[in-house]
């Protein structure tokens, strides 16, 4: 197994990762914290009809059956540390045995996510590497999954259960990796069902499950051989969804309750734009909108009362208006984000290229949706990070994508941490990740062209001169009353540019490799 060669490093870094996650217990949470606090208290205090509808708290529950199956299982260890946070009525409550109870469950649920990186590690088979354990693929792929720096800030000092999601996620793709291609789609049914964020890459899922698993066979040229579609197949794919489904969802629907599932499940009257802006298109939209605005009113081609006051004064606004620009509807965001998906789909089905061609595939529906999706929050941006994470140990190319993209994606959750003792945590975990992912792929690829040209070069330094800007100028300046949301835009905006930059550069490399068929003839 993967253990060769280097003793038990593998279980060391594991290892490691888990006692820095304990060291992280008493940090700032956020309000997460306090939604999952009531979740566990709603699914063991009240019957299972009840759980959809439950408002005592404005935090409802809003993730699929599963999760709150997950949470029921959770709150039956919880009963042991502390009744009282069972308790709906008991709204923020926080003792230090809740805390304790909540922050090892996370770093509990992750050993899945362990597991599943020992299992995507035995699939890589990245370059060949020198004689040096720190210098083989799988050692370094180890290191940027178990270490992520946004996995680490997100679940154990932000509070979430993102760990035990991706381990799922990664697991259902070290799967089809392995040619085990029902037990991967299992994994992905059971994970939509867990939170359905992912229902983002489910394209990417789809079209290869068809392309791969159902038609057996292909042309010389790589193209479908349609007569090889085989039926069983394509039945017992779709019979796993559909069991999986009906376990998940069955109960509700024998209590008629569907309708109101779906409808915490998929709240379209929120805004454009989370709190914060995600660092997406729309935060260049935005960002150009307010811009215009400002012009607009220096030469007075607009009539500043007709302007919407509420138009990004705090910057909390649920609902921004836009002055100049065309409004936004979620619509135009589906119709955006299915445009932006679709070629690396037509990719996967007309230049198959395996497993890799998936992975791709699968990463460009997660920065498709990313950066034209409705009401995106900035945590989505793990949902291409770890995948690419995969990639990067195989080519140069994938290599500096993943570092423009891992970088800048990082970068943009700072906001996320707001209080001054987590400040210098981020800022050190931050750079201890960044300097090891650059510092490792430069000398797996040392052989080859540089990783950045001076633009990203440059590019990726301005991060540097950017946060001591936000976190150590401004709050000094007279601006900081009158503008607060100065911070927050600049950082979102610059992060934006280099995560539409990565997500262009991947589609360029899809778009423009060979498909497998012709590479090995040459």
């Amino acid at each position: 197994g993967i253990a060769t060669g280097g003793g038990n490093w593998f279980s060391a870094l594991a290892l490691g990762v888990t006692l820095l996650k304990c060291l992280l217990i008493p940090t700032y949470h956020s309000t997460d914290f306090e939604v999952h606090r009531n979740w566990l208290a709603i699914t063991h205090s009240l019957p299972v009809s009840q759980w959809y509808y439950e408002a005592t708290s404005e935090w409802t529950l809003d993730y699929p059956p599963f999760f709150a199956w997950f949470e029921y299982a959770l709150s039956h260890v919880a009963k042991y540390f502390d009744q009282e946070m069972l308790n709906v009525h008991n709204l923020n409550y926080s003792s230090s045995r809740t805390l304790l109870f909540q922050r090892f469950s996370v770093i509990f649920t992750d050993v899945l996510f362990v597991y599943a990186v020992h299992e995507c590690c035995k699939c890589i088979d990245g370059k060949k590497a020198g004689k040096e354990l720190t210098e083989k693929p799988k050692f370094i792929l180890s290191v940027l999954l178990l270490w992520n720096f946004g996995l680490l800030i997100v679940d154990h000092i932000h509070f979430q259960y993102n760990g035990f999601l991706f381990g799922l996620m990664l697991l259902s793709v070290a799967r089809l990796f392995q040619k085990r291609h029902m037990e991967g789609a299992f994994l992905f049914a059971v994970l939509l069902h867990f939170k359905h964020i992912y229902l983002y890459v489910a394209p990417a899922y789809g079209v290869y499950l068809l392309r791969s698993y159902c038609f057996t066979a292909n042309k010389p040229d790589g193209s479908v051989r349609w007569n090889s579609f085989s039926f069983v197949r394509l039945i017992s794919l779709g019979l796993i969804v559909f069991l999986v489904s009906a376990l998940s969802l069955g109960p509700f629907l024998a209590l008629n309750q569907l309708p109101q599932v779906l409808s915490r499940l998929f709240p379209f009257k929120r805004g454009l734009c989370h709190a914060y802006w995600a660092p997406n298109f729309w935060a260049l939209y935005n960002a150009l909108d307010k811009v215009l605005s400002i012009i607009g009113l220096k030469l007075k081609l607009l009539d500043p009362n007709k302007i919407p006051k509420a138009s990004m004064t705090s910057g909390l606004v649920q609902q921004f208006q836009h002055t100049v620009l065309p409004s936004v509807t979620p619509l135009a965001t589906l119709i955006c984000t299915l445009m932006a998906i679709l070629p690396s789909v037509f990719c996967l089905w007309f230049k198959p290229q395996g497993p890799r061609g998936f992975l791709r595939c699968l990463i460009l529906c997660a920065l498709s949706s990313f950066l034209f999706g409705w009401h995106v929050h900035e945590k989505a941006i793990l949902l291409a990070v770890l995948p690419m994470s995969l990639l990067s140990v195989g080519k140069a190319g994938d290599a500096s994508i993943f570092l423009i993209l891992s970088t800048t994606g990082h970068y943009s959750l700072f906001p996320l941490l707001f209080t001054a003792p987590e400040l210098p945590i981020k800022i050190l975990l931050m750079l201890l990740f960044t300097i090891y992912s650059i510092s490792s792929l430069k000398t797996l690829f040392r052989k080859e062209k540089p990783l950045f040209n001076w633009m990203e070069t440059f590019y990726l330094f301005g991060l540097g001169p950017l946060e001591v800007f936000c976190e150590f100028v401004f709050p000094f300046t007279s601006w900081k009353l009158k503008y607060p949301f100065i911070p927050l835009l600049l950082t979102s905006v610059y992060c934006a540019v280099g995560i539409t930059y990565a997500w262009f550069k991947l589609y360029v490399s899809v778009l423009t490799d060979p498909p497998v068929g012709k590479t090995k003839k040459q």
